[in-house]
């Protein structure tokens, strides 16, 4: 287990970069957190830390988006938050995202558990004294 703390704003793009610094050859990345924790943020920090110029929001009502890094890699970014039932996941294909062997990075995991690779890496990110944040990778 792994923890990075985010004291400010300010920090983020250290941490992002940190976080990169212990990706390897993993590529599914589930990230746990309430409401407001940051997680959409953090993402957005570490894509673009990885070179990514397209706007990076979170794809709340697409469930998807597609980034494309500056060398021409891709990067998938999931939010099942809204999703109602998991034939929804089935119906976009997200077997094709899960095993292309690009960074996945999903919120609210939860919501689709079962599909999830057994390989996927757990990231926890939670508020903690004076708005910082503490993130968890457990791989």
């Amino acid at each position: 287990m792994k923890e990075i703390f985010i004291n400010s704003l300010d920090e983020i793009s250290l941490a992002a970069k940190k976080f990169i610094s212990m990706i390897g050859e993993n590529k599914v990345f589930v990230f746990h957190g309430k409401m407001g924790a940051g997680k959409t943020t953090f993402i957005r920090a570490v894509c673009e830390e990885l070179g990514v110029k397209d706007v990076i929001n979170s794809p709340t009502f697409a469930i998807v988006n597609e980034y494309n890094t500056d060398d021409g890699n891709q990067i998938f970014h999931f939010d099942f938050y809204r999703i109602n039932k998991i034939e929804e996941a089935y119906d976009f294909g997200y077997e094709d995202y899960f095993y292309s062997g690009k960074l996945c990075f999903v919120e609210w995991p939860e919501m689709v558990s079962e599909l999830i690779p057994n390989n996927a890496i757990e990231v926890h990110i939670a508020e903690i004294e004076n708005g910082a944040r503490k993130i968890t990778i457990k791989d």
